[in-house]
């Protein structure tokens, strides 16, 4: 076994509970990362492009359980790190890229509701966003002037820095409503008038149902809408750069909600808007801004119904006669997961093992042997290539170690060779015979 890392037991419990449901933790991923080291590698090329003004679209595909979630998950903790603000939003039948119901509007709602930064990394970050540029504004002015707090001449000077990032982003599309209410934020932040900042973080949240009531409320005969909510996207990636962070990464998931969708024109109009996103990012119209959309591989090759179907999608997505598994082009739109091997599940299950043994405070009977024993089993079932996912196996790993835990007196040769695993287990034993099993190098 290899030598236990030393992991916060809050962490540990998050990460088992988490991996054992079937969902991905938002914490301690960097203690259970194995493999996918050129995805990572890839992804983070773009972060460099985004920070220095560029901007990114990539597709990230993979089947059901094959570590798509977990890879989104590790970016958007590396890039909060690196200054970076994530919104992130799982698409539904309630949210779509466009809809004639507002779905398209609620997955802009949704995005800016889990705003996220390394100091608020669970969402609901805009509010800290606002507040803490114009206190930084503040503090920089009064170092710059040397003028003492309180001075009409120092707030004269800050007024004069916040307009210079307003008058910024007003020269962008639809950016003269959004810097007139920025700067009724700011007013309202030196006044102390909370109502007021709540009015216009409800405006950026897209939660004005009409154009009057926001009209109303603050003065601006505009609201954002189904048609143009990614505008104001674009509009956040570029005031975000002005108030001092290094760019906004935006995470799509769930995009196999599109493929289902029943109505073909509406499914049209999806693919339409992806298009738009897609060609903005690669033709320079939008700045400090990254989109990574996840799907699987039916819902993005499907002709018929996948974005595949789009025909101005497939000629800009479609693979190359060169790219196959195992040398995939990754600096392609679309990066396809490949299954994890036998050695890096290995890996998996030793840093698994080693985090549930510290969070439970006992000495572990698992030898190496037996993790290697159980991988074979695992990756020898009947149609594994196909079917077996890291998801999977690491849902049956934790069972075992928890049924260890809980009963000291249970070999762990007894559950391996147990009823529910015997006929995985001849299985692997016979394709390792026909030489079908990679023998693991430890």
């Amino acid at each position: 076994m290899a030598e236990r890392e030393k992991v916060p037991k809050r962490i540990s419990q998050t990460v088992l509970n988490s991996l054992k449901g079937g969902v991905v933790p938002r914490i301690g991923l960097p203690y259970i990362t194995v493999g996918r080291k050129s995805e990572i590698e890839a992804l983070l090329r773009d972060v460099e492009i985004i920070s220095e003004g560029g901007a990114s679209f990539r597709f990230i595909v993979g089947r059901y359980g094959s570590g798509k979630t977990f890879l989104l998950q590790t970016i958007r903790n590396y890039v909060m790190d690196k200054g970076f603000i994530v919104a992130d939003a799982d698409l539904s039948p309630e949210r779509r890229l466009q809809g004639t119901r507002g779905q398209g509007l609620a997955t802009y709602r949704e995005l800016i509701v889990n705003l996220s930064t390394k100091t608020k990394p669970e969402g609901g970050a805009l509010t800290l966003i606002l507040d803490r540029w114009i206190s930084a504004v503040q503090s920089e002015t009064l170092t710059e002037s040397g003028l003492l707090p309180g001075d009409p001449a120092l707030s004269k000077e800050t007024e004069k820095k916040i307009y210079a990032v307003t008058s910024a982003v007003s020269e962008l599309v639809h950016g003269f409503e959004f810097a007139k209410l920025l700067a009724q934020y700011y007013r309202a932040y030196i006044e102390g008038d909370d109502e007021t900042k709540a009015k216009v973080v409800k405006w950026f949240r897209g939660e004005y149902a009409t154009k009057s009531e926001a009209k109303e409320a603050l003065g601006v005969n505009i609201i954002i809408s189904d048609d143009d909510w990614y505008d104001y996207l674009k509009l956040f990636a570029a005031f975000f750069r002005l108030a001092g962070y290094a760019g906004m990464l935006i995470l799509v998931d769930e995009l196999v909600n599109i493929f289902k969708i029943p109505n073909s024109i509406t499914r049209q109009y999806n693919y339409e808007k992806m298009l738009t996103m897609y060609n903005d990012t690669l033709q320079g119209k939008a700045k400090y801004l990254g989109i990574i959309m996840c799907a699987t591989p039916q819902a993005l090759e499907d002709k018929r119904r996948g974005i595949y179907s789009y025909e101005a999608l497939r000629s800009r997505l479609s693979e190359g006669r060169f790219s196959k598994p195992g040398s995939r082009d990754l600096l392609a739109p679309v990066i396809r997961l490949d299954p994890l091997t036998g050695e890096e599940m290995l890996v998996l299950c030793e840093k698994l093992a080693n985090m549930h043994e510290g969070l439970y405070g006992y000495e572990s009977t698992l030898k190496t042997s037996d993790l290697v024993t159980f991988v074979k089993i695992e990756f020898g079932r009947v149609g594994a290539d196909e079917n077996v996912t890291p998801r999977e196996v690491i849902r049956d790993f934790i069972e075992l170690l928890d049924i260890i835990y809980q009963n000291p007196g249970k070999g762990v040769e007894e559950l391996l060779r147990s009823d529910s695993f015997k006929f995985a287990e001849s299985e692997a034993v016979s394709n390792e015979a026909e030489g079908e099993f990679t023998e693991f190098t430890i």
